[in-house]
């Protein structure tokens, strides 16, 4: 489950024949935001590893629940609370065969992977993590794979340590294999790396790991849109990702762990409905997913995530795959071809997302100059203020890409940077 490196990455030419291309230009055609301009100029959509578009399927799904069965979930014996609960929890069916989980049971909804990840810090860590105790990070970490453990650490004494990365943006495995102590208790890392696209090596990671008896974490917010996901075999004991990477709604997300591990954990919100039974004496909680499921949930939210994964499913992950190493390799070269461009980060195995400095050029400047082109493109820390430090950088540009983009899009970016390039550097 990764992609090829970039001395494989097929050029579009190599991407296929003629009925691909019709293929996925009619996939293209249901993502309506695609179609709009801006500033008077096509629009060329590359901010992927932000937020991904939505097809119309998901659009649809969460239009006929609010139009349809608006009804909370799991609480109304009418007809409208049944289509609700019968769609919310349709939704888990599909996130857990997108995952290929071992049961709908161990698929706990929460608004993205920053709760999931603080849901396991605090219900699995306030068990499991005290005084003396390490956390183990990666220096390629969002900060949602950061912050959340700090907190934990500061709260009961324990600390962390990172795993450094070579320049290339590769994980430095023989550290990773020397850190993994008889003090570390979790070990949480990155599936895919947002800011450089780089994908780790989960499995042997989390083989590693679990010949020590440590624990797993894995963030797979940017792997979700990408790859071909199946986490038992992959190893780990929790896995965490984001329905807006993967072309669902905002605020949807899902943590998986197996059942025993969801079972021996403590609630991490109380309220209605991860109950069996209340009283002033004290609560019997709900069996897992639902004891850590408390509220009413953003059900439309759930509905077209569920709604994203079987889009995907039947485009099918490898055909994503493959058609993405094509549009990867195009963008590679295109880059490397732009003079005082700078790619951080080399990954041979890599998702197509490209951060990139330009001699002279603030990157902000240049994502604002560039979207006058009609061309969207991320500037900033992407939320990996240590990382960008590792390189020596505030910010970078970071053009990511997804299944419906074009090598006529990746072209567009190129001519855009050109035509900033020489209106700033002299």
């Amino acid at each position: 489950m990764t992609v090829a490196s970039p001395s494989a990455l097929s050029s579009p030419a190599m991407a296929g024949s003629g009925r691909d291309d019709a293929r996925w230009q009619r996939i293209r055609e249901d993502f309506p935001a695609l179609a709009r301009q801006v500033h008077g100029k096509p629009l060329v959509y590359l901010d992927n590893a932000n937020t991904g578009q939505r097809p119309l399927p998901v659009l649809a799904a969460i239009d006929r629940y609010y139009r349809h069965s608006n009804a909370n979930v799991s609480r109304a014996v009418h007809t409208l609370g049944s289509e609700a609960t019968e769609a919310y929890e349709g939704a888990r069916d599909a996130m857990a065969r997108f995952i290929a989980a071992g049961s709908r049971n161990e698929i706990v909804f929460t608004r993205g992977t920053t709760e999931g990840i603080n849901l396991v810090a605090h219900s699995w860590g306030g068990q499991h993590i005290g005084a003396g105790d390490t956390v183990l990070l990666t220096m390629m970490e969002h900060h949602a794979n950061i912050v959340p453990w700090q907190l934990l650490c500061e709260r009961v004494g324990a600390r962390i340590e990172v795993v450094p990365i070579h320049d290339s943006g590769e994980l430095d495995l023989e550290a990773a294999e020397r850190m993994l102590t008889p003090q570390v208790k979790l070990f949480a890392f990155t599936h895919v790396s947002n800011a450089l696209g780089t994908v780790n090596p989960v499995a042997r990671l989390c083989a590693l790991a679990r010949e020590r008896g440590i624990t797993t974490l894995v963030d797979g917010s940017q792997a979700a849109p990408h790859l071909p996901l199946a986490v038992t075999e992959l190893g780990c004991d929790f896995y965490v990702l984001t329905g807006h990477k993967m072309f669902g709604p905002t605020g949807s997300g899902v943590l998986w762990a197996r059942r025993e591990t969801l079972a021996a954990m403590p609630p991490f919100m109380g309220g209605g409905e991860m109950i069996h039974e209340v009283s002033f004496k004290g609560t019997r909680f709900a069996d897992p997913p639902h004891r850590f499921e408390a509220g009413t949930p953003n059900i439309a939210g759930i509905i077209g995530m569920g709604a994203a994964a079987q889009y995907l499913e039947g485009i099918g992950m490898a055909a994503i795959q493959q058609r993405e190493n094509a549009l990867g390799g195009h963008a590679l070269e295109r880059l490397q071809s732009v003079p005082g461009l700078r790619l951080i980060g080399q990954a041979r195995e890599r998702v197509p997302v490209f951060s990139f400095a330009i001699d002279g050029i603030q990157s902000s400047d240049l994502a604002t100059m560039i979207d006058l082109e009609g061309v969207a493109v991320r500037s900033g820390h992407h939320c990996a203020h240590p990382l960008m430090q590792f390189y020596g950088l505030s910010a970078t540009c970071r053009a990511s890409l997804a299944f419906y983009n074009t090598p006529a899009e990746i072209d567009a970016l190129i001519a855009a940077i050109a035509k900033v390039r020489d209106l700033l550097v002299r």
